[in-house]
This record gives C-alpha cells, sequence and structure tokens, in this order.
C-alpha cells in the first residue's frame, strides 16, 4: 500500500488524491492534510488553488531542498462554515531539521475549503537517537540519517 505522506494511515489514492485531483474536502482538516501531502509532492498548483482568493500569493515557489518528514493535527475546530486546524510539520532543509507549529484558518465557501492563513513558528528540532529516524527507513536515528 502506497501510504498517504499526510499521515492519516489511509492509502493515498483514498485519501489525498482525489483532492488534489478536485473533489471537495470533506473538512478543514482533510485540507489541510492534503495540502502538507501537496508540499511533500511540490504540488505548488495545488496549493495555489486550495488557498482563499483573499489571501493567496500570485506564485508559490517551493524549494527542491525541503523534505517534510511528518505531520501531527493537534486539534480541529469548526463552527459553521470556518475553521481552525492546528498542527506540526517536521522536515529537514539546508542541513537541520526543523519543525513549523502553525494554527491555520479556512473558509467553507460553495461546498469547498479553503485554506486563507495561519500563524506560525518555526524552530530546530532533533530527533533523539533512539526515535525512529525520520527518513521513514523504519530503523533507529543513531543507526541511520544521525551518522
Amino acid at each position: 500500500m502506497n501510504h498517504c505522506p499526510c499521515g492519516s494511515g489511509q492509502a493515498y489514492q483514498a485519501c489525498c488524491e482525489p483532492l488534489h485531483q478536485g473533489q471537495a474536502a470533506s473538512s478543514a482538516e482533510a485540507l489541510m492534510r492534503s495540502r502538507y501531502s501537496a508540499f511533500v509532492q511540490q504540488r505548488s498548483d495545488y496549493l495555489l488553488s486550495s488557498w482563499h482568493v483573499s489571501t493567496r500569493p500570485g506564485s508559490l515557489p517551493l524549494d527542491d531542498d525541503t523534505h517534510w518528514l511528518g505531520l501531527t493535527v493537534e486539534r480541529h475546530q469548526q463552527q459553521g462554515d470556518s475553521a481552525e486546524v492546528c498542527f506540526v510539520a517536521r522536515f529537514h532543509a539546508q542541513g537541520r531539521y526543523q519543525q513549523l507549529w502553525e494554527c491555520s484558518r479556512f473558509v467553507r465557501e460553495q461546498g469547498h475549503w479553503f485554506y486563507v492563513d495561519g500563524d506560525a513558528r518555526w524552530q530546530s528540532w532533533q530527533p533523539g537517537r533512539n526515535d525512529a529516524c525520520p527518513c521513514g527507513s523504519g530503523n533507529k536515528f543513531k543507526r541511520c540519517c544521525a551518522g
């Protein structure tokens, strides 16, 4: 099974791929997960199309050197056609492991959820020696990418 990058435990074909192909997300959390998968897959077209027109940038250059390593959704709150999703995304870029904490705001219009904006902060992150390696090899960090 080809696991979805968003960490849902589902196959990509049953999780984020239908959204990447134009299906409406069932919730703001589903949209946020699909956007994370789009970052992993460098799908700037999807990221821009799922961004609300009021805050959408004209372009979104993505860095080939950024390797996304995992997503943890901490909280999802919906009130009518507005929602907030707070998450932690881990990544490796410029030779360092980092974490992005963000509480993102979403709005639903005509049955489609859109990312509006978010409050974000970044910090360095270092996997523990005995933690599973963030590269996904299944080995401990100390026996894999730490060396």
